[in-house]
C-alpha cells in the first residue's frame, strides 16, 4: 500500500491568515481611497476636462458659418457650465471643463492626448 504524501504549501491555518491579512489591506485600502476622493474619482480632472473638448469639438464641427464656435470662445463655454449643460462630467471640476470647452473650441489638440502629458 502505497504512503500519502502531504502536499506542498501552507497549512490551513497559516493560509487562512494570510488570506485574512490580505483583505484586510485590501479593505483598508479601500477604505483610505474612498475617504480621499468620496464619491469623485481620482482622474476627474481628465473627465472634466474631455467632456468640455468634446463637447466643444461636435459644437466646431457643426458650425457650418463660425457664429457658434466664436460664441463658445467669447465666454459662451462657462455660461454652458454654469447652466447645467456640462452634464456629469463638468461635476468633477467645473474649471476643467471650461478650460476643454475652450481648447475644443479654439481647435487646440486636447492635452490629454497622447502617453505624455
Amino acid at each position: 500500500m502505497e504512503r500519502q504524501v502531504r502536499p506542498e504549501g501552507p497549512s490551513r491555518a497559516t493560509f487562512a491568515a494570510g488570506l485574512t491579512v490580505a483583505v484586510l489591506l485590501g479593505t483598508a485600502t479601500a477604505g483610505a481611497v474612498v475617504a480621499r476622493y468620496d464619491e469623485r474619482p481620482p482622474w476627474g480632472t481628465d473627465i472634466a476636462y474631455e467632456g468640455g473638448y468634446l463637447q466643444a469639438v461636435r459644437i466646431r464641427k457643426s458650425d457650418l458659418d463660425g457664429e457658434r464656435t466664436r460664441a463658445l470662445l467669447a465666454g459662451e463655454c462657462a455660461a454652458m457650465e454654469r447652466r447645467g449643460m456640462g452634464g456629469d462630467r463638468a461635476v468633477h471640476d467645473p474649471p476643467a471643463w471650461v478650460t476643454g470647452c475652450l481648447d475644443g473650441a479654439a481647435g487646440r489638440p486636447s492635452r490629454n492626448q497622447g502617453f505624455v502629458r
